[in-house]
């Protein structure tokens, strides 16, 4: 048996942690209630001078069903449920890779006080625009 070049050992672990990171960041399963949040969608939190803006990516969320209140440490809390394309018609699954069920994401937002200017809901996106009121003591 001939040795294999170290590189592609490297490789090899290298796609098998950032595998590992993937599924950890969309399917963060809980091992508790049925009611436990089951997967984080992601974020951009882009900060100007006045104001900051979140994104949250929820294809296939009804914008009805979208919850958002603000978090006691200075942050956002976005919750939902995404339904699994299940029905009474379905004979099979083949294959799922997108995350399905209850998910809550906290969100840090950068130092300072904020204001809920508005939000949308914009291709599967939550849109929220914040207004900086000061620092936060």
């Amino acid at each position: 048996m001939r040795k294999q070049p170290t590189w592609m050992w490297a490789e090899a672990f290298d796609l098998l942690e950032r595998a590992d990171r993937l599924q950890r960041q969309f399917f963060r399963f809980e091992r508790t209630a049925a009611q436990a949040p089951r997967w984080e969608p992601p974020v951009d939190v882009v900060e100007t001078r006045d104001r900051c803006r979140v994104t949250v990516a929820l294809p296939g969320v009804k914008a009805e069903r979208i919850e958002l209140e603000a978090d006691e440490g200075g942050g956002l809390v976005v919750r939902a449920v995404r339904p699994a394309p299940i029905d009474g018609d379905t004979r099979a699954i083949r294959h799922l890779e997108i995350p399905y069920g209850r998910f809550e994401r906290r969100i840090q937002l950068p130092p300072g006080v904020y204001e809920l200017e508005h939000h949308e809901y914009i291709d599967g996106c939550l849109c929220v625009a914040l207004a900086k009121r000061g620092e936060r003591t």
